[in-house]
């Protein structure tokens, strides 16, 4: 549970939201007992993902500035949340997120803690900056770092929301923080196994998404390549001595070579598809800022909403 209490921040008007994801417990009670200012709940569990998104877009609806984000699992403590600030306020960064250093965190097992660092180290190669703790749900961000994040897969925003961020420019700060022993083990996935085979799914699928171009072209160079070994051993034979019983060698190149050709074009394909996914992005943002600029204007008419 937030200690309200517990958060400071000088020079800031807080409000609290809670993302009521369809549970079946008190949470809105216990919600409205504890003085939040707005409830957001889900018919029904749609996921971590779908729960952050509906959390952003209540938040630019309520005129919003700085956003941030903490998990239900009294994991983050409220406390930390002005070192989060400080970034934005200071004009450093437009995306903060609390880095709990799980690679030496000596309280998770030693196959979670490798699991984390190779986890982090990927992502840090794909938004091509320093990524220490890639799955951390703690995090602030600015309005425009709000508006420009939109999330598309189903399992977790935390990769995601970093490679949209960075693909789109965004400055990303990490500050460390401490953090408490969680009591119970998470919901989000099932085993080790699933969170990594999920995680890597979102990677490429983001990855595809913003470098669509790059990716295929590399594919398909990789493919010319391998396509062309056997047809220079083709045509050494064939000067050799005529090349027979070699057409295999011809054949195995072209079939690769007409991957290699398929791959390029599907790859201009995608970067146009990619364009007009930039182009629809940009109307999305131009309507949040819409609905923003109506938000400062009047205070939210209702104290919970219903998705």
């Amino acid at each position: 549970m937030l200690n309200i209490g517990a958060i400071q921040a000088d020079g800031c008007m807080l409000r609290v939201l809670i993302l009521d994801d369809g549970s079946t417990d008190q949470t809105l009670e216990v919600a409205r007992n504890a003085g939040v200012d707005l409830v957001v709940s889900h018919k029904r569990n749609r996921g971590l993902a779908a729960a952050f998104d509906s959390g952003l877009a209540a938040c630019l609806r309520a005129g919003a500035d700085i956003i941030v984000n903490t998990d239900a699992d009294g994991q983050y403590p409220a406390s930390e949340i002005p070192r989060l600030l400080e970034p934005i306020l200071a004009g450093r960064a437009d995306l903060v997120i609390g880095d709990r250093r799980p690679g030496d965190d000596l309280r998770l097992p030693w196959l979670k803690r490798k699991l984390q660092k190779l986890g982090s180290r990927v992502v840090s190669w794909l938004a091509g900056q320093e990524i220490p703790d890639a799955v951390s749900g703690f995090r602030a961000m600015t309005r425009e770092a709000a508006i420009k994040t939109h999330i598309v897969t189903g399992f977790s925003y935390t990769i995601e929301s970093i490679l949209q961020a960075s693909s789109k420019g965004l400055k990303i700060e990490f500050v460390p923080i401490t953090t408490n022993a969680v009591s119970r083990p998470s919901r989000l996935f099932r085993s080790k196994t699933q969170f990594v085979l999920r995680s890597a799914m979102t990677m490429l699928r983001v990855f595809f998404m913003f470098r669509p171009l790059a990716v295929l072209l590399w594919m398909s160079g990789i493919l010319a390549v391998i396509g062309g070994v056997p047809i220079i051993r083709f045509l050494i034979l064939w000067m050799v001595d005529g090349g027979k019983g070699h057409i295999q060698s011809l054949v195995l190149g072209g079939v690769f070579i007409i991957l290699a050709a398929m791959t390029a074009v599907a790859g201009f394909l995608a970067d146009l598809m990619a364009t007009n996914r930039r182009l629809l992005e940009m109307t999305l943002e131009k309507v949040k800022l819409m609905e923003c600029a109506a938000a400062v204007s009047k205070e939210p008419c209702a104290k919970s909403t219903n998705e």
